[in-house]
């Protein structure tokens, strides 16, 4: 079953000679429980692809729809409140707020939108992800790889049905990158997220169900299902 799609996707910048076409009509569709990986050069318009599958841009034109919505006929309100409720993101870099030991940061996000934090479900996040030990510690007092770890135990807490990564291994040596995004998938298959990457590392992204290229702002490889 389709959990989100993309319809002739377009974000345009500028206009005339100068116009930026950094996404020039993408049609997407991933499945409920795919892993996707998303891979093209600097400025290929791979970013740009994310932040528009989270509702964190508006296009110029075309649709993103999610568990059936379009998310752009929402206002800026809604959207917001949508995002919180149905979206995951790990970024690149961790985000993590440096006064909030490691299990506040983790359900702040829980918090934010007014619900109780779902205890078990939390617990077995943090088992996991190896951090029952840390959930103390400030972030200062964590490795890079650690705090990466948390960065997804923040975004795995509010149930996502879609978790979105931007370059989520950036920041990190190749083994501590692998460990990651080991830890990534288990734990997408095993609370049911959707999840899409972005990343320039062919290596990485071998490890996803399947590889999708963008070059130019459009989708060169990859893009039907099961292609």
């Amino acid at each position: 079953m389709e959990v989100l799609k993309t319809v002739n996707l377009k974000k345009y910048y500028g206009s005339g000679e100068g116009q930026v076409k950094a996404l020039d009509g993408v049609d997407l569709a991933v499945e409920q429980g795919e892993f996707m990986a998303v891979v093209g050069t600097s400025g290929s318009g791979k970013s740009t692809l994310l932040h528009m599958l989270g509702g964190l841009d508006r296009p110029t034109q075309g649709k993103v729809i999610v568990d059936d919505k379009d998310i752009f006929s929402l206002n800026d309100e809604a959207l917001t409140i949508f995002r919180r409720r149905k979206i995951g993101f790990v970024f690149q870099a961790f985000n993590l707020l440096p006064v909030l030991n490691v299990y506040e940061n983790i359900v702040l996000p829980v918090g934010l939108d007014g619900n109780t934090v779902d205890g078990p479900y939390v617990k077995k996040i943090i088992e996991a992800l190896g951090l029952e030990s840390k959930l103390t510690s400030m972030p200062g007092q964590l490795s890079g790889g650690q705090q990466q770890r948390v960065a997804i135990a923040r975004a795995l807490a509010t149930k996502p049905s879609i978790l979105l990564a931007d370059e989520p291994t950036g920041n990190l040596d190749s083994k501590t990158s692998q460990d990651v995004l080991g830890l990534l998938k288990v734990t997408g298959q095993r609370f049911s997220q959707t999840i899409v990457m972005i990343t320039h590392n062919e290596e990485i992204a071998q490890m996803a169900d399947r590889i999708i290229r963008i070059e130019d702002g459009r989708i060169v490889k990859g893009g039907e299902l099961y292609a």
